[in-house]
C-alpha cells in the first residue's frame, strides 16, 4: 500500500524525457522528476523514494529525504504566510502548509516552531499542526522507568518542560530538575523516570540512581582540578555559583558540582573561601 508522505520501495516501470515512472499500485504510475533522476535508474529497479502531492495536487516521488515526515514532530522555520496559512520549509521544493486553525497564535515569518505532520484523510495533502496532543499520546502503557529516549522540546511553562517522546507520545520535565539550558526545538537524550497512575509520563535528562555516580564524582572532581590550573589556581566558580555557569563549564548540576567540591576539600585539594576556590 502507498504511504504519502512517507518513504516508500517501488519498482521503474518507464524512463521519459521528463523523469521516471514508478508503479504506485492502486494509485497508478507516479512521476519522479528528471532533476531526481541519474543514469543508474533503469526500467524494473526498485528505489526509495517519499511520496507527496506537488502544487497540482498529483503524487509525485523524490528521492529527497524532507526534515520530517507524517507521523513525526520537527521543528521548522516559517518562510510565508497568507491568508490560507503559514508555509515552512521542511527540505523539499513545496512548502509544508501549516493552515490558520492549526496554529495556537499566528506564525510569523522567521520564526520556528514544533509542528506534527499528518495527511489530511479527503484530500491526501500533507500539512502540520502546532496541536501535537491531538496526534500525540500523553499516556504509555509499554514505556518503562529508566527507559532511554530520544526527546524533543515542543514548549515550556514555569513548572516543566513538554518533550515529544520517540516521535510517539508526550511527557514532562519538571524545571526543577534541569541543569543544563533548554530551548523549545532543541533535541536531546533523555529517560523515563516515572508513569505515574494516571499513566502520564515524567522524564528527567540524567538517571538519579545510575551505577556510574561514583565515576562521575571523580571526573568531576579532575576536571574541577583541571580547570583551577588553568586559571592559574583560582576559580570564581563556587558552591554559591548559579547553575547555569555551573553547567556551562562542567556540564553537570550544581548538586554534583557542590558534591566534588565538598569531597575536594575534605582531601585538602582546595580551599573555599566565600565565592573563591583554589588549589591548595
Amino acid at each position: 500500500m502507498l504511504r504519502i508522505g512517507q518513504k516508500n520501495v517501488l519498482r521503474i516501470v518507464k524512463r521519459l524525457p521528463q523523469g521516471i515512472y514508478l508503479d504506485g499500485g492502486k494509485e497508478g504510475e507516479i512521476l519522479m522528476p528528471k532533476r531526481y533522476v541519474n543514469d543508474e535508474h533503469k526500467v524494473d529497479d526498485v528505489i526509495e523514494v517519499f511520496i507527496y502531492l506537488d502544487s497540482e495536487d498529483r503524487l509525485v516521488a523524490t528521492t529527497e529525504t524532507p526534515l520530517a515526515m507524517v507521523e513525526e514532530a520537527a521543528y521548522l522555520k516559517v518562510i510565508s504566510v497568507n491568508k490560507v496559512g503559514a508555509f515552512m520549509d521542511w527540505g523539499l521544493q513545496k512548502d509544508l502548509l501549516v493552515p490558520h486553525n492549526e496554529q495556537k497564535h499566528p506564525f510569523r515569518i522567521g520564526e520556528s516552531y514544533v509542528v506534527y505532520l499528518f495527511l489530511d484523510d479527503r484530500s491526501n495533502r500533507i500539512a502540520a499542526t502546532e496541536y501535537l496532543d491531538e496526534y500525540l499520546s500523553e499516556s504509555s502503557f509499554y514505556y518503562k522507568e529508566n527507559q532511554a529516549v530520544d526527546l524533543l522540546i515542543c514548549s515550556e511553562t514555569e513548572l516543566a518542560y513538554k518533550a515529544v517522546i520517540n516521535q510517539s507520545h508526550l511527557g514532562l520535565i519538571y524545571s526543577n530538575e534541569v541543569f543544563q539550558p533548554l530551548e523549545v526545538g532543541q533535541k536531546v537524550k533523555g529517560y523515563i523516570k516515572k508513569i505515574r497512575p494516571d499513566k502520564k509520563i515524567d522524564l528527567c535528562l540524567q538517571l538519579a540512581d545510575s551505577n556510574n555516580k561514583d565515576d562521575t564524582l571523580e571526573k568531576v572532581k579532575k576536571a574541577i582540578v583541571t580547570h583551577l590550573v588553568a586559571q592559574d589556581g583560582s576559580s570564581t566558580l563556587s558552591d554559591k555559583s548559579s547553575p547555569d555557569d555551573i553547567y556551562a563549564t562542567f556540564k553537570v548540576s550544581k548538586k554534583v558540582y557542590k558534591r566534588a567540591l565538598s569531597s575536594l576539600y575534605k582531601e585538602r585539594v582546595i580551599l573555599i573561601e566565600g565565592t573563591k576556590v583554589s588549589l591548595v
